[in-house]
């Protein structure tokens, strides 16, 4: 959520990236505990969905602004959840 000001992007990659930062804290908060309002069988899913829209945010960024780096950072942000995602095993652990 703080990227864009950090690295100086332009308000389209700062509206895409804080309300991509929203939705991942919101899922990440609703994840924990073991009265989760999230079932764990869905989580994986809502981690690719918001990979998408980060990917898809960024191309639309690019094309839109022209700004090119910010568009490569959101896109490389979405390609990282994907493969974080991929190489997570989602189960409860044993006694929980």
């Amino acid at each position: 959520m703080a990227s864009p000001f950090i690295f100086g992007f332009g308000q389209a990659a700062g509206v895409v990236a804080f309300a991509f930062g929203v939705m991942l804290l919101g899922l990440s908060l609703q994840a924990v505990g073991q009265q989760r309002s999230v079932p764990l069988s869905a989580y994986a899913g809502f981690d690719y969905t918001l990979a998408v829209f980060a990917i898809i945010g960024g191309f639309v960024v690019g094309l839109a602004t022209a700004d090119w780096t910010a568009g490569i950072f959101l896109v490389g942000i979405g390609a990282a959840l994907v493969a974080l995602t991929a190489s997570t095993r989602f189960s409860v652990p044993s006694g929980a």
